[in-house]
């Protein structure tokens, strides 16, 4: 399954105000990860959008670039570092991948970072779900 169809692109503009407004994040350069669990029956566990500065990178050139490195990264991996340790359930996980790097890294430095992140982000909601089984302690 390594795709990255259109069900898995965060797009719903209330989902996203829903994640930036409410969600938790954390910050593993060159990334900022948003994340919040919604609710949602959905055949796809997760969906994310990829974030780059147009601030910090004037040209769409260079965003874009940012962006496919970052989405060929997460297409590579979101099977065995996110989807295999999500919790199952009716949840959909939103997500959101900013970049926050000032230069543009090469393709695998972003992809070993995007991993380092991916298992971040697993740890904390397998901590979270341990909370919530445990009794909140």
């Amino acid at each position: 399954m390594k795709t990255f169809k259109k069900e898995e692109r965060l797009c719903n503009r209330r989902y996203l105000d829903l994640l930036f407004v409410d969600g938790s994040s954390f910050l593993l350069y060159p990334y900022r990860v948003s994340y919040i669990f919604i609710p949602a029956e959905n055949p796809i566990p997760t969906q994310v959008v990829i974030n780059v500065s147009k601030k910090r990178y004037k040209l769409a050139v260079d965003r874009n670039q940012i962006k496919r490195r970052i989405r060929e990264a997460y297409r590579l991996h979101k099977e065995q570092e996110l989807y295999i340790k999500l919790p199952g359930g009716r949840e959909l996980l939103l997500l959101s991948l900013q970049f926050v790097g000032k230069k543009i890294y090469d393709y695998s430095f972003m992809e070993k970072k995007l991993i380092d992140a991916l298992r971040k982000l697993t740890s904390i909601i397998e901590a979270n779900e341990a909370k919530k089984v445990n009794g909140g302690h």
